[in-house]
C-alpha cells in the first residue's frame, strides 16, 4: 500500500513526487489542474511521503495522521472565505518558520493559495524567496496563472489532468465496493472528479440536485418556466450550502463557548464573556464568508454541470463518436440536438460560462441565473 494510491490516473506525477524525496527536493511546490484532478489529494500524499520513515507506506501512524491532519509537523491551510488575507498569512509564516518537531520536514499544505490577497500574496512571496531550511510549501491552484508570477516563478509545477472515467470508475470499484456498472456512470457523470462520482453514487440527496439541474434546460422553454427553472436552481444551492455551514457552524460556536468558560462563575468571568462577545462576532463574520463561499461554489458546480450537458448536445448535434458525461440522459440530449442548431448550443453554453463569470464578481445570484435561464430559453 502507498500514500499515493488514491491518485488516480496521475502516474506520471505520482513518479516524479516519488523521485524528488530523496533525489530532487525543492522547498516550494505548486499543484494545479482543473476540479476532480486531485491536486490536493496529490498535495496531501507528497506531504505523507515526506514525512514517513518509509517514503509514504500509507499503513503507519504518521501517515494516519497526515489524512487526518493532525500531524505536529503537517501545517494544513483551507481557505474558508472567499479570500486569505494579510494576517492570517503572516501569521501562518510565523507558524511555518518552526524546526520540525519529529521528522526531516515542516509542511505547509495550502490548499486553494489562490484565494490569497494581493499583499497576503505578497506576504507569501517573502517566506518563499527565505524559506526556513527544514520547511516545505505545497500550494494547490488551478491553474499556475491563478498566482503571482513572483509565487509561481519559485515553485516546481505538478500539473494534474483529470483521469478517465474508467479509471475513477475502477477505484471505486476497488475502494469502496460500487458496483462496476454505476461506478461507470457516476465516473462519467462527475466527469473524473473522484469525490464527486462517489457522492453521486453513495449520497441520494447529491444524485437528486444532479437531476434538478440537468431539468433546467429541459423546463427552460419560455419566460416563465425559464425564471422558475433559476428560482429552482438557487434554492438548490442554497439548501446545499445551508446544510454543508449547518453541520460546521453550531460545533464552532459551541467550541468557542466552552473555551471562554460559559456558564462557570468566580473572579474574572465577566470579563472573559466580555471577550466572548468580540470573539463571537469575528467567527460569525467568517462563517458567513464561508457561507457565500459555500453556495457560490455549489452553484458553480451546478453550472458545470449544465455546461456538460450542452457539450453533450452539441457532440450529438455533431455526430462525434465520444463519451458523453450524461449518457443516462441519451434520450433527452437527442431530443434537444435535435430541435436545435450547433450554433444556438454553442451560444448556451457560452450563456453558462457567462454567468459564472458574472458570479465571480459579486452579481446577485437570482439576477445572474435568471439571465441564463431566459437566453437558454431564447436560444
Amino acid at each position: 500500500m502507498s500514500v499515493f494510491d488514491e491518485l488516480a490516473g496521475q502516474e506520471a506525477v505520482v513518479a516524479q513526487l516519488q523521485g524528488a524525496i530523496d533525489h530532487a527536493m525543492t522547498h516550494a511546490w505548486l499543484f494545479t489542474g482543473p476540479p476532480g484532478s486531485g491536486r490536493s489529494v496529490a498535495a496531501r500524499a507528497f506531504a505523507a511521503a515526506l514525512l514517513c520513515q518509509y517514503g509514504g507506506c500509507g499503513e503507519c501512524s504518521s501517515c494516519r495522521q497526515v489524512r487526518a491532519g493532525t500531524h505536529a509537523d503537517l501545517l494544513l491551510v483551507k481557505p474558508e472565505g472567499l479570500s486569505y488575507g494579510v494576517k492570517q498569512t503572516r501569521d501562518l509564516v510565523l507558524r511555518a518558520a518552526g524546526a520540525p518537531s519529529g521528522g526531516r520536514w515542516h509542511v505547509v499544505l495550502f490548499e486553494d493559495a489562490d484565494r490569497c490577497t494581493e499583499a497576503a500574496a505578497n506576504a507569501l512571496l517573502k517566506a518563499i524567496e527565505e524559506p526556513a531550511p527544514r520547511t516545505v510549501w505545497l500550494l494547490c491552484s488551478p491553474s499556475a496563472e491563478d498566482l503571482v508570477t513572483t509565487i509561481r516563478s519559485r515553485c516546481r509545477v505538478m500539473t494534474l489532468r483529470v483521469p478517465p472515467s474508467q479509471t475513477v470508475a475502477s477505484l471505486l470499484v476497488s475502494r469502496d465496493g460500487i458496483d462496476p456498472e454505476r461506478a461507470l456512470a457516476a465516473a462519467r457523470a462527475a466527469q473524473g472528479h473522484v469525490g464527486r462520482a462517489r457522492r453521486l453514487v453513495l449520497d441520494p440527496a447529491a444524485a437528486a440536485r444532479r437531476e434538478a439541474v440537468l431539468r433546467v434546460p429541459v423546463q427552460s422553454t419560455s419566460l416563465g418556466p425559464a425564471l422558475a427553472a433559476a428560482a429552482a436552481l438557487v434554492k438548490t444551492a442554497e439548501d446545499e450550502a445551508k446544510t454543508v455551514t449547518e453541520q460546521l457552524d453550531e460545533p464552532e460556536r459551541e467550541a468557542m463557548r466552552q473555551a471562554f468558560g460559559e456558564g462557570a462563575t468566580g473572579k474574572g468571568v465577566a470579563k472573559a464573556m466580555r471577550g466572548m462577545a468580540g470573539a463571537m462576532k469575528d467567527l460569525e463574520d467568517r462563517q458567513k464568508s464561508r457561507a457565500t463561499r459555500v453556495k457560490r461554489d455549489t452553484l458553480d458546480g451546478a453550472l458545470l454541470d449544465l455546461a456538460a450537458y450542452y457539450r453533450d448536445v452539441l457532440m450529438v448535434q455533431l455526430g462525434v463518436d465520444i463519451e458523453l458525461a450524461n449518457a443516462d440522459h441519451v434520450a433527452d440530449l437527442r431530443k434537444l440536438a435535435a430541435a436545435g442548431t450547433p450554433e444556438a448550443t454553442l451560444r448556451r453554453i457560452q450563456a453558462v460560462m457567462k454567468c459564472r463569470e458574472r458570479l465571480t464578481l459579486n452579481v446577485a445570484p437570482l439576477l445572474a441565473v435568471e439571465e441564463l435561464t431566459v437566453s437558454l430559453a431564447q436560444g
